[in-house]
């Protein structure tokens, strides 16, 4: 087989690792792809989002199958592109990716399958929005309605932190397009979890729970990222409650989206709020998540292809994944600053003493190759992810890692893990 992943980053990264070990593979695509990728696969030099380019890329190399990493494609209509001239493409379609693509969406959505989650309201102007916050009080939630790459939540502690945070989105556009509207929801505390299942649209295969950190700093403090670490599995989703969280909330959105036309294949990831025992959703993403790709990968055992075959095929029945005993722990080694502005080209070093160590691989997300060396240029740099046999085994393994690479300005948590054991 001829596959085609589609994305630069650590999820791509590790989704090109994994598709590796398949021995149906014989030779992977990857655009645009990184340093990283280009040691398990041909580098593209096409962009994530030229639907166009990547489409005549697959017509003229005769890709079997191509796998969307990042959001943005999905919600350009890349998936309907490529069914439209008979490609098999693994990922929602246009029309079911405004499960992320919109938070109004989304909501609605589990308003009207009575999906736990937050109660909310969503508003086009800003003085209505305001009025909403004062009547409610803080803390309170403000999110951009569209993709902000993460970064369009902002938790508000107090009325004046959430009616400046709806002045950035609608009046200052920080997000862009993402901001002609909001939605305002009720503060839901707790512990968060990730919760992935492939589908077919109809049949649902869930996978190993895991735990993203969104804050930039340790203990949960700063603003939000697009993920500082990861790690699976985690101890919050317990087996009663894994079967909680699919019978109450997957298959619920599965078969809602079925019935409001629009049948969801691919990844569905379930960001979560856990509190007492009971789930609720914060919100959906219509991909992997990153950095909770990058353990979960590491942790399976199964051969990925054929799940992902029959996701995009619509015949998915298998009924379960196998995975590895071992923990794993991901540390995202971010650039100073991020995720506000931050210096790169700065050399990595270290790199080649940890590709000695055991139980322990580097994704690559925001890197290039700069003069012959490996520098940073984008926020999130590098996962280093570690396995084993318990999680606390997996994070000294991740951190002795993490210990070895440098480069001027490198920052990350220390505590990715943490809660895994005060459980």
């Amino acid at each position: 087989m001829k596959i085609l992943v589609i994305g630069g980053g650590g999820r791509e990264h590790a989704l090109v690792w994994k598709i590796a070990q398949s021995p149906l593979v014989e030779t992977i695509y990857c655009a645009p792809g990184n340093p990283g990728i280009a040691n398990l696969a041909d580098c593209v030099h096409i962009p994530a989002d030229d639907i166009e380019a990547l489409l005549d890329f697959a017509q003229a190399e005769k890709i079997d199958l191509t796998v969307v990493g990042p959001e943005v494609p999905l919600t350009m209509g890349i998936v309907d592109r490529f069914q439209a001239v008979g490609l098999e493409i693994f990922g929602p379609n246009q029309s079911a990716a405004r499960i992320e693509g919109s938070k109004s969406f989304s909501k609605d959505l589990m308003k009207k399958y009575a999906i736990p989650t937050a109660a909310y309201e969503t508003f086009t102007d800003r003085d209505a929005a305001v009025a909403y916050i004062k009547a409610q009080g803080a803390p309170i939630v403000v999110k951009a309605d569209g993709l902000a790459a993460g970064k369009g939540v902002i938790v508000a502690m107090s009325e004046e932190q959430a009616i400046a945070a709806v002045d950035d989105i609608m009046l200052d556009k920080v997000f862009g397009a993402a901001g002609a509207s909001v939605v305002i929801e009720e503060f839901m505390d707790g512990e968060e979890a990730s919760f992935f299942a492939f589908t077919d649209g109809r049949n649902i295969l869930p996978l190993a729970s895991s735990q993203d950190h969104k804050r930039a700093f340790d203990n949960d403090e700063g603003p939000n990222t697009g993920g500082m670490g990861a790690y699976s599995p985690a101890p919050v989703v317990t087996a009663t409650l894994h079967n909680e969280i699919v019978e109450t909330i997957v298959k619920p959105t599965i078969a809602g989206m079925v019935s409001d036309g629009c049948p969801y294949s691919g990844i569905l990831y379930v960001g979560l709020m856990i509190k007492d025992g009971k789930p609720r959703v914060v919100e959906y993403n219509a991909r992997f998540g990153d950095p909770e790709a990058q353990p979960l990968l590491m942790r399976m055992k199964s051969d990925i292809v054929p799940v992902l075959q029959a996701c995009a095929r619509g015949n998915l029945d298998q009924d379960a994944i196998e995975w590895h005993d071992k923990a794993a722990v991901c540390v995202v080694m971010a650039s100073g600053g991020y995720p506000a502005s931050y210096d790169k080209g700065f050399e990595i070093t270290g790199l080649d003493a940890v590709l000695a160590m055991d139980d322990v691989y580097v994704f690559h997300a925001g890197t290039s190759f700069q003069d012959g060396k490996i520098v940073n240029t984008g926020g999130r740099v590098l996962g280093v992810t570690g396995l084993g046999s318990t999680v606390a085994e997996a994070i000294e393994c991740a951190y002795s890692a993490v210990d070895r690479i440098d480069w001027k300005g490198v920052h990350f948590r220390k505590d990715i893990g943490k809660k895994a054991l005060n459980r």
